[in-house]
């Protein structure tokens, strides 16, 4: 604990040091000034029991939604609180109308969770995937508050799993539950005695459904494509994913939402596709695209969900990257055959993909051609791996109503 805590009074300074160069870190540190007394004033006058999730970000704000709203669902008298770690989180977090408070979950300390606790008073708190802060676990668990953490996954590499991890180990300890992704994470806990676990999926399998199955056009993302055959929607690219796909002949148009929307990394971006590009805000500026633009850089943040409908091919980035690709189940629940980077291991859905025959990891701009001339070619290629990817994800749906299912058997919301 005195190493925990010496963590936590570096990783302050830290924050204060990088506000004043970084604008995520100021926005961190901005973002909880006076946290306690704005969110005591946003509940002051609730009188109704609240669910608190906590996400790390956005990523695992996709897959809690699905949770969120099949608990709203099942508890309509029952209020919802959303924290977030992270800037980028809590600025999508903030636009979700199905909330009733969005919040940053202040610095990990003792005095700080009691505090928060005290003043959101939750009946049920769920976390997602991970985010493992101990006083704020700690202090639920003093408190007998039912905790959950959802779409968990877990790998032998992990410090819970180290001989180290005495400390970490006692983390899962304060959860009520957990529902883990796969077989292999349970095993894993078992391994170290946790047994208050189940193997109940991903959540985000739900999410992405649920997003396929309510669909919001983009007119000019439909005037662009007008019918294109040879559309591919690259999402969440970084520069060597562009590069690779800057080598595939002029027959392919692309939509190109890249990681980074600076201005810097959006020109740099034109530039390789010098001529041939055009980005969505000087589309909606024109209202209508020019003719021998190929190239559609998203150069906003929202939309990535929706626009693999408008390709015929899907391509994922960060591949390439350390850190390994982006959520490749948004394209497969659009039914699209997906490609992606060699860094791919780590994530059970890429290789569900691929095992299911719905998706090609490349390494190289003629790999890829490849692939692409030969899906273009043959339609029924094409339908089979279209449809693999589509029936893969019906065959993960679910995870959210047994979690809810789960709540309402244990009796976790009656207090």
């Amino acid at each position: 604990m005195l190493v925990y805590n010496l963590f936590i009074v570096l990783y302050a300074i830290a924050i204060r040091a990088a506000a004043l160069f970084l604008p995520k870190a100021k926005a961190w540190l901005q973002g909880r000034r006076g946290w306690a007394s704005r969110l005591a004033n946003d509940l002051s006058d609730n009188n109704a029991p609240v669910i608190w999730m906590h996400c790390a970000s956005a990523g695992e704000f996709e897959q809690g939604k699905p949770v969120l709203e099949a608990l709203k669902s099942a508890y309509p008298g029952h209020r919802i609180l959303v924290s977030f770690f992270s800037p980028s989180g809590y600025e999508v977090g903030k636009k979700y109308g199905k909330a009733d408070w969005v919040t940053y979950l202040p610095l990990d300390t003792k005095a700080n969770a009691r505090r928060f606790l005290s003043i959101v008073d939750p009946a049920l708190v769920v976390f997602v995937k991970y985010d493992y802060w101990y006083h704020h676990l700690r202090a639920i668990a003093d408190r007998k508050i039912p905790l959950l953490l959802v779409s968990a996954i877990f790998r032998p590499g992990q410090a819970f799993f180290r001989w180290y991890g005495g400390f970490y180990r006692r983390l899962l300890h304060l959860f009520s539950w957990l529902f883990v992704q796969d077989a292999a994470s349970f095993e894993l806990l078992k391994g170290i005695g946790v047994s208050h676990c189940s193997v109940n999926g991903d959540t985000r399998f739900d999410r992405v459904a649920h997003i396929t199955h309510n669909p919001r056009p983009l007119p000019l993302i439909e005037a662009f494509v007008q019918g294109d055959a040879s559309v591919l929607v690259a999402g969440s690219t970084w520069k060597d994913d562009e590069e690779l796909l800057a080598g595939l002949e002029p027959a392919i148009r692309f939509i190109i939402a890249p990681h980074e929307i600076s201005g810097d990394n959006v020109q740099r971006l034109r530039q390789l596709f010098a001529g041939e590009s055009l980005t969505y805000t000087d589309l909606e500026r024109r209202g209508s695209c020019p003719p021998g633009v190929r190239v559609l850089i998203i150069d906003n943040i929202g939309m990535l969900s929706r626009l693999y409908a408008y390709g015929r091919l899907t391509y994922i980035g960060g591949g390439f990257n350390k850190s390994g690709i982006h959520n490749t189940l948004e394209a497969a629940a659009w039914g699209k055959p997906v490609f992606f980077g060699p860094n791919y291991r780590k994530f059970r859905e890429a290789i569900g993909l691929l095992d299911a025959g719905a998706a090609v990891s490349v390494r190289q701009p003629q790999e890829l051609q490849q692939q692409v001339d030969r899906l273009l070619g043959d339609p029924q290629h094409l339908s089979a791996m279209s449809e693999a990817a589509s029936a893969y994800v019906r065959a993960n749906l679910g995870a959210s109503e047994r979690i809810v299912a789960f709540v309402q058997e244990k009796r976790l919301l009656t207090r």
